[in-house]
This record gives structure tokens, sequence and C-alpha cells, in this order.
């Protein structure tokens, strides 16, 4: 299946560290962006959207800056192309203003799909930090 990439930028009234808990637990995570979200003894994130599971990974992290998770199915790890979503969080020197930029790459939706997500994830974010 073909692959779409989408990237947002969004700009958030919160300090880094606020913002990051949200990005990179699963409790913060839990409260915006999935149904549920599990950590298992591998430390593999299990997201609950819908009663459908999604397993992944955190590919790479740096605190308070980014993170990224890739998912993978578990009975076929090793599948090559890889959809993930990454967060980062950048500050605007000059005007000391926030960014979370979005990197959603999945095979799930088409642009205007993406938008409507997530402006409604980040929306409801922003309503959870004060941002």
């Amino acid at each position: 299946m073909v692959k779409n990439k989408f990237v947002a930028d969004y700009q958030i009234n919160a300090s880094k560290k606020i913002i990051f808990q949200y990005l990179s637990t699963a409790s913060g995570l839990e409260e915006w962006f999935a149904d549920e979200v599990r950590i298992n003894e591998d430390k593999d994130f299990i997201f609950d959207f819908d009663n459908e599971e999604h397993y992944a990974k955190i590919a790479s992290i740096r605190t308070n800056s980014h993170i990224k998770f890739e998912f993978f199915d578990p009975k076929d790890p090793v599948e090559s192309d890889h959809a993930y979503i990454e967060f980062k969080l950048e500050e605007n020197e000059l005007t000391q203003t926030m960014f979370l930029k979005v990197i959603d790459y999945s095979d799930s939706y088409d642009d205007e799909e993406s938008i409507a997500i997530w402006d409604g994830l980040i929306g409801k974010l922003k309503e959870i930090i004060g941002g």
C-alpha cells in the first residue's frame, strides 16, 4: 500500500518540558492521542484506537525535543516500510513561540483527512495543557 507523509506545525503556548510528557509517556498520550496506551515488557507502546491495537517502538528520542514512534506488526516485525509518527518541539528564537511539528507517515488517510484528524487531536492536547 502507498504511504502518505503528512507534515504540519502547530503553535502551542507551553514549555517543552510540559508538552514533552504528553508526547512521550503512555499516560500523557492516552489523554489526547489514543483511547488507551500501554507499554509491554519489551518496552513496546501499544496504542488502542477504536478497539484495535497498534504496536510501536520508540525509534528515536531526545528529551524535551523530539520522539519518533515506528509502528510494526507483532506477527511480522521484519516489514521494511514502517509507518511512523514523529513529534518535534521547535522554538522560534526571535518570538519565543513554541511549535509542535507532527510528521505522520502512514497509509491510512489522504491530506484532507489527516488535517482534520490532527487538528482535532492537537486541539484536544492544547485544551489539556492550556496552550
